[in-house]
């Protein structure tokens, strides 16, 4: 578990009300399936803010982080059947490492969260022909190759890709900025 979602659990019951255990319970009562299904009940009928309401749903899931055996296993079912786009994520974190400072590599079930103090990139097989870097930039304005997220997205901005060529400075530049900004 990482110290960002340690410091949530830690403070969980005094944000939102109830235990881990208590909204499990909850949850159980609802008879939800479905990831979405409970992040939406949460938000709405309960007032949970929306990283603690995706939280719980992965905690009540098993879907997060900490409830898979292995992080080297979440990276790779991320890219079954899309396995060419694994030199995407491949060549980012070779561009990263090469930053001043410290990250770390947070894998969760569909994405990777890069962290300094916090979450500045995140990296996606969002399909089986595009890769997504989505970003933490609050208050940069979307040019070039950048795109500006949906409001109350997880990121404020994203490049899509679907070419390794894609990846040239202007996308490191951008990777670079968010780094630095969340360090």
């Amino acid at each position: 578990m990482d110290k960002a979602e340690l410091t949530m659990m830690e403070n969980l019951k005094a944000k939102t009300g109830h235990s881990l255990e208590e909204w499990k319970a909850i949850i159980s009562e609802q008879n939800f399936a479905k990831y979405g299904e409970i992040v939406k009940y949460l938000k709405e009928s309960q007032g949970v803010t929306h990283g603690y309401a995706t939280t719980i749903a992965s905690k009540v899931l098993g879907s997060d982080a900490a409830s898979a055996s292995d992080t080297d296993e979440l990276i790779t079912n991320q890219y079954k059947g899309k396995e060419h786009l694994k030199a995407f994520y491949d060549k980012l974190i070779s561009e990263i490492n090469q930053f001043d400072g410290d990250f770390e590599i947070s894998p969760k079930k569909a994405y990777v969260s890069l962290r300094r103090k916090k979450q500045f990139v995140t990296l996606n097989p969002a399909s089986k022909t595009r890769f997504e870097i989505g970003f933490n930039l609050k208050g940069v304005e979307a040019k070039g190759k950048l795109e500006a997220e949906k409001p109350m997205a997880m990121c404020s901005h994203k490049i899509n890709l679907s070419d390794i060529k894609e990846i040239d400075k202007e996308v490191i530049d951008w990777i670079k900025l968010a780094y630095n900004q969340a360090g």
